[in-house]
């Protein structure tokens, strides 16, 4: 999900708040003073883990998440996928600024 209409490598970037279901991990790439416009809809989405990227990291996310039996990672994603400590379905869904 981005800000901008496109694709990657044939795959649609969507826009907006579209309904997305079975969304096993969120990975955050937006900074914590973008991310309470999100609040809402990323907890919709009813994910089992949310990985905050360095930068993105935001407590006040990480409790709401954890009320919905969220689980929270404070990581980098491209490191925990170099050391293959990156597990979950392949359902993944990126938000990007």
């Amino acid at each position: 999900i981005g800000q901008k209409a496109g694709e990657i490598e044939g795959i649609p970037i969507l826009t907006g708040n579209p309904p997305v279901e079975n969304v096993h991990t969120i990975l955050l790439y937006i900074s914590p003073e973008n991310q309470p416009d999100f609040y809402d809809y990323l907890l919709s989405l009813k994910p089992k883990r949310i990985i905050f990227n360095p930068g993105t990291e935001n407590h006040e996310l990480g409790e709401l998440a954890a009320q919905n039996q969220i689980e929270c990672v404070f990581d980098c994603a491209l490191i925990m996928l170099s050391t293959k400590s990156f597990q979950g379905s392949d359902f993944s869904y990126f938000i990007l600024t």
